[in-house]
């Protein structure tokens, strides 16, 4: 879910408009490549990256993850695509700006660490590989699917995506709200 690419996309809105497909092509094969190493390092280092790396508690990172997380969700319900512009870099930083914070974010880190934990590492990694390619491939095809459909109805489309991504930000939010939440409660848990 954290990946999942119809609600990426409502975030790519302006990069779609910007870039021609062979180009958003590149850019995404590029920010997929960041995120599987981001992911799988989350992974295979788990909670280890937070304890002794990091020196803090991963409860800590959930709490400001999600804070981050309802920034986010707060302002793209009163701002709307123009939100997501501010949180992006220049363009020719794209697969950065891509990778993080659209796809590498505290759920898609947090979602890692929580595979490293259930799985070996070699299926950890293959499941990370398998969920970011898979995110990857639909994101180009909704690009190809955008650019048919918007040349004949731009205005539909626009209304979609504002509405689409409002009621995406509603999502964003709640789940920020639950980061925040389970952080506390582990942080409190801990240090009792």
């Amino acid at each position: 879910m954290l990946l999942n690419p119809f609600l990426l996309v409502v975030y790519l809105i302006d990069v779609f408009d910007k870039l021609p497909t062979s180009t958003f092509r590149k850019v995404v094969v590029r920010a997929a490549i960041i995120s599987i190493s981001v992911f799988s390092v989350s992974a295979i280092l788990g909670d280890v990256l937070f304890r002794d790396v990091l020196q803090a508690e991963f409860a800590s990172f959930q709490v400001f993850g999600g804070i981050i997380f309802l920034l986010i969700g707060i302002r793209f319900v009163f701002e709307g695509n123009t939100a997501i512009k501010g949180l992006q870099g220049e363009s020719r930083h794209m697969a950065g700006s891509l990778a993080m914070p659209i796809m590498i974010g505290p759920g898609t880190i947090g979602g890692s660490i929580l595979i490293g934990k259930r799985l070996s590492q070699t299926e950890a990694v293959l499941a990370i590989l398998l969920a970011v390619l898979a995110s990857s491939v639909i994101m180009i095809a909704l690009k190809h699917l955008h650019d048919y459909v918007k040349a004949r109805n731009e205005e539909l489309v626009q209304q979609y995506i504002d509405i689409a991504g409002r009621v995406t930000a509603l999502v964003v939010g709640t789940f920020a709200i639950e980061m925040i939440m389970k952080g506390i409660a582990t942080w409190t848990l801990a240090f009792k």
